[in-house]
């Protein structure tokens, strides 16, 4: 089976260079009509550039339909106004990759709470702002695609980077609801959690993994995820040509005899215990599972 994107049009943020633009080139390789978004800022989100333009060009240059916009995530009336264009240039929006994201590393004991905002703004606001421009067109047109980019630093934590952490396991909550709201309108969300070697991260790998883990190689498994056939509700971690998948699990827990701190101290052990442990579909489950417990199952 081959996976096309003919007929489709999709929107890549942050796809001026990394991941986006591997996502970008591939949609339009596939055949989908790209609009390509990157305000083209520095690492830190300073500054601005026409990083959008250049894949553009090399997507056009391969025969393929793109067009170029500058505009930050952050801005819901250019956000509006590139949705806007889109549909009205070439009839509608059915995929949306929200790829945007900027870095300010530092401990929690020296970041600034500036810092802290500015990396949340980006990546779950920008992320939230690019999706309801969106929401309404793939809801009447019964067709819609949408990836969410967290990360290990959002799912299991990372030294340095508590904003960054923060906003990316905020995306995945953002994600789990809106695939439970989109579903009966063929609305489909889904979570990348990817590792690649690109501007945000080259100073993490070493020389000799750089090109072990090209940006391309996520590509396959966030293309898979934005696809007619997708799932919803997934998070994949990806990178170097192996795809993971992500969970948030529940253990069966304890009814105890008595709910004081000292029971649970004294129940430790089994609250943690794994086995039997559960993969929740929807926050409601946590409700059940309690109530199946103070019954005895």
């Amino acid at each position: 089976m081959t996976i096309s994107f003919e007929g489709r049009v999709a929107i890549v943020t942050g796809a001026g260079g990394g991941l986006g633009r591997a996502y970008a080139l591939e949609l339009a390789r596939r055949g989908a009509k790209v609009v390509v978004n990157d305000l083209g800022g520095a690492r830190d989100g300073t500054g601005h550039s026409d990083a959008a333009i250049a894949v553009v060009e090399e997507i056009r240059a391969g025969g393929g339909e793109a067009t170029p916009d500058g505009g930050s995530v952050t801005d819901p009336d250019h956000m509006e106004a590139m949705v806007g264009k889109a549909k009205a240039d070439w009839g509608g929006v059915h995929i949306l990759i929200n790829n945007a994201g900027i870095l300010r590393d530092k401990s929690f004991a020296k970041m600034e709470m500036s810092d802290f905002r500015a990396v949340v703004d980006v990546h779950l606001i920008g992320s939230a702002i690019c999706t309801k421009v969106v929401w309404e067109t793939m809801r009447e047109q019964a067709y819609g695609r949408i990836l969410m980019t967290a990360s290990s630093t959002g799912l299991y934590g990372n030294f340095g980077q508590a904003n960054y952490g923060a906003a990316k396991l905020g995306l995945v909550g953002l994600a789990r609801t809106l695939a439970l709201e989109g579903a009966r309108h063929n609305v489909r969300v889904n979570t990348i959690a990817p590792t690649a070697a690109t501007r945000m991260t080259e100073d993490l790998f070493p020389a000799e993994l750089l090109e072990r883990f090209k940006p391309e190689l996520v590509a396959p498994a966030a293309l898979y995820l934005v696809s007619e056939d997708a799932p919803t509700g997934t998070i994949l971690g990806a990178g170097a040509g192996v795809v993971q998948a992500a969970h948030i699990t529940l253990t069966r827990g304890v009814a105890l005899p008595e709910p004081t701190p000292e029971s649970v101290a004294a129940h430790w052990a089994a609250i943690v215990d794994r086995d039997g442990e559960i993969v929740p579909q929807s926050g409601a489950e946590q409700a059940m599972t309690i109530m199946q417990r103070l019954q005895g199952g």
